[in-house]
């Protein structure tokens, strides 16, 4: 599995969303991980790179390293 964030400035929707940054992540996975995922994604009604994002926070804010403070990001 492939997957591609683009880094981009968002202009603000007309729901009144605020401009959002994101960044490139690149990786690869078996490809029954990437069909597994997908799967999951489509079962909680998320698109991958979304599903894919939330498992990340999930997990970095299981270990206290999200959202950066000062003090996680002197911590190796």
């Amino acid at each position: 599995m492939l997957l591609i964030f683009h880094s981009a400035v968002h202009r603000a929707m007309p729901r009144g969303r605020p401009k959002i940054k994101t960044a490139t992540v690149t990786l690869r996975v078996d490809p029954a991980v990437k069909a597994a995922a997908e799967l999951a994604a489509q079962h909680d009604r998320r698109s991958l790179t979304n599903l894919v994002e939330v498992l990340l926070i999930n997990h970095c804010r299981s270990l206290n390293l999200y959202p950066i403070t000062p003090q996680s990001k002197e911590t190796p």
